[in-house]
């Protein structure tokens, strides 16, 4: 393509909104223009490396086994509602009616659709294994589309759907997926981590993320600096210590002591010279499915039927709780609430900051680190005063104890001696491995050898094919611009023709141009009228893997100038050789981003 014959426009500066550098990159390449919060036109440059991204999930996909389909993007409420996601998803779906007063929403995901179309037919054992994936538009409704493509209303992605008879066929279509997944982010060439995460909404038993890492990533990475380990820490497991003597010896008796404007672990570890890791602290969920507007209903914290239940939760004063596996302990499909200061008045009798769990009549859940502490520190329930010398099981009960704070860095990883550090990444890729959940739900069943009638076993597998393009210009770019990795670069080698009215130049580029493509690469001449510097800039900004400069100057000695944008490293080449030279490197590239 020549850029006098394309719709191809940069920008010296980015836009105020643009936040992070792909964002802003990306716009000033002309490569997406805003339409409205969260929703973007592609330009060309950027739909030709979404193409090259869906080639190669297709070629990777199809290899496997896996069968494209096209589904709706609008989708009839009533299959939303038959797994209950129709209330569960919130604001997330964008709903309307039709002029039938029809209840529709756009399609956020498609386990619901794609369950509804596998139902009609898998009749037998027989009919499986199958797996259909399909590359399309979503919407979701974002409270705060931000980042561009990062975190956008409407975006590109591609779902897959596995359907097995039993688990562990299912398992099988899940490890499959699993490598399926990794061989398309190897060829993107993009250092990438394969993360324990949390299935969310879309629900299920066993789930990884493929991140891509860059220093803007939304996602906090716990990784181990010693083995492969990794982990979002959403879920990343907190280990505990060597677990203290256990049993009722060196137990004390508890003991109430003022505590006058001592509200914070900070303020009551330098008042009782008690290190924060060794007091406890306690803080209130509302826990439930129930509506979440209405908070604690009833007198006292109770709730109303139906309403949102009052639960305490215990961690060492140095600890954070982390409501993912907050909401996984209690089993809830949302995050629970934090109460106000006024309903935890309601529920302990006392303001925050002088709450504990002794006398409680509220489930109590405890985190791994405060199970082994001993005559320890905690609120008495009321105003100014704690009590000290408290312990478990003698002075209150613990409704379960599990995991439910935030890994730091320097805690110990879960697989070997190693250490958690900490990392950010971008999320390009989800798989779930789904069970029953949706097939029980939407009676999704099929007939066993032996004539009993079960549910088929489901797993789900998701790219954001949008996001992992600005996620690799994210991860790959410099001061200058976009630093394209060759596997999905909108072209391969880019011209620059420094006297484009020299017609000795103007013919050189020209063949230059149409042998490269001829060696099936794709090719892009800026043969526009303009100073040699806003080329120069214009290259740098678009970010091709591998610049060719053509000018009269260089032509006078017989040669032309070879850049590789990433490393800036430039060469004179015999113009005679070019071709073979540039055709050689991009060869190369595209084995090295295959191994990296």
């Amino acid at each position: 393509m020549k850029w006098s014959k394309s719709y191809l426009y940069t920008l010296k500066d980015a836009p105020a909104d643009a936040e992070i550098p792909s964002h802003q990159l990306m716009v000033r390449a002309g490569l997406i223009r805003k339409v409205a919060p969260g929703i973007y036109t592609y330009g060309n440059l950027a739909l030709r490396a979404i193409r090259k991204l869906e080639t190669i999930i297709r070629e990777e996909l199809d290899k496997r086994g896996c069968q494209e389909v096209l589904m709706p993007m609008v989708h009839p409420a009533e299959l939303w509602r038959e797994t209950g996601r129709w209330s569960e998803m919130g604001d997330g779906l964008l709903k309307f009616e039709n002029r039938n007063g029809h209840e529709f929403c756009l399609g956020a995901t498609h386990e619901e659709v794609v369950t509804d179309y596998i139902r009609k037919d898998i009749k037998s054992y027989r009919d499986m294994p199958a797996n259909l994936y399909q590359i399309q538009t979503k919407y979701r409704d974002e409270i705060r589309p931000r980042f561009g493509l990062m975190r956008g209303r409407e975006f590109i992605m591609k779902d897959a759907y596995s359907f097995d008879p039993d688990p562990a066929g299912a398992l099988k279509s899940y490890d499959l997926m699993y490598d399926g997944y990794k061989a398309i982010f190897d060829r993107l060439g993009l250092r990438y981590r394969i993360v324990e995460a949390d299935a969310g909404n879309i629900g299920g038993s066993k789930t990884h993320e493929f991140q891509v890492l860059a220093e803007a990533g939304e996602d906090h990475l716990m990784v181990c600096d010693t083995c492969d380990f990794a982990a979002n820490i959403e879920v990343a497991p907190a280990l505990d210590e060597a677990p203290r003597a256990s049993g009722e010896a060196g137990l004390k008796p508890m003991e109430e002591f003022a505590t006058p404007n001592l509200k914070s672990i900070g303020a009551l570890s330098k008042a009782t010279g008690v290190p924060e890791r060794e007091l406890v602290k306690t803080m209130f969920f509302a826990a439930g499915e129930g509506p979440r507007d209405g908070r604690l209903g009833g007198d006292g914290g109770v709730p109303e039927s139906g309403g949102l239940s009052p639960v305490a939760v215990l961690l060492r004063g140095s600890d954070e709780v982390n409501p993912i596996k907050l909401k996984n302990a209690l089993g809830l499909v949302n995050s629970p609430l934090l109460l106000t200061e006024k309903e935890v008045k309601e529920v302990t009798g006392a303001w925050p900051g002088s709450c504990g769990p002794v006398g409680l009549d509220i489930p109590v859940y405890m985190d791994t680190g405060v199970a082994d502490l001993k005559n320890f520190i905690v609120g008495a329930n009321k105003d100014a005063f704690h009590l000290k010398n408290v312990n478990i099981g003698r002075d209150f009960k613990a409704t379960k104890i599990a995991d439910i704070r935030m890994a730091k860095v320097g805690d110990k990883c879960p697989k070997c001696d190693g250490a958690y550090k900490s990392m950010r990444g971008i999320e390009v890729g989800h798989v779930f491995y789904l069970g029953a959940t949706y097939s029980k739900a939407m009676g999704a069943t099929f007939l066993k050898e032996d004539g009993s009638n079960h549910p088929i076993e489901m797993g789900c597998y998701g790219i954001g094919v949008s996001r992992t393009v600005q996620a690799a210009i994210e991860q790959a770019h410099d001061k200058d611009g976009i630093a394209w990795p060759i596997g999905i670069a909108p072209f391969h080698v880019h011209i620059v023709v420094l006297d484009p009215d020299n017609p000795e130049v103007l013919q050189s580029a020209e063949i230059v141009y149409r042998d490269l493509g001829a060696r099936g690469l794709d090719v892009f001449m800026d043969d526009r009228v303009e100073r040699p510097g806003v080329k120069f800039k214009d290259a740098d900004l678009l970010g091709m893997p591998i610049r060719i400069n053509i000018g009269g100057r260089g032509l006078a000695n017989g040669e032309v100038e070879v850049i590789t944008r990433k490393t800036k490293e430039m060469r004179k080449v015999k113009l005679e050789d070019a071709v073979e030279a540039v055709a050689s490197m991009a060869t190369q590239m595209k084995k090295a981003g295959a191994r990296a």
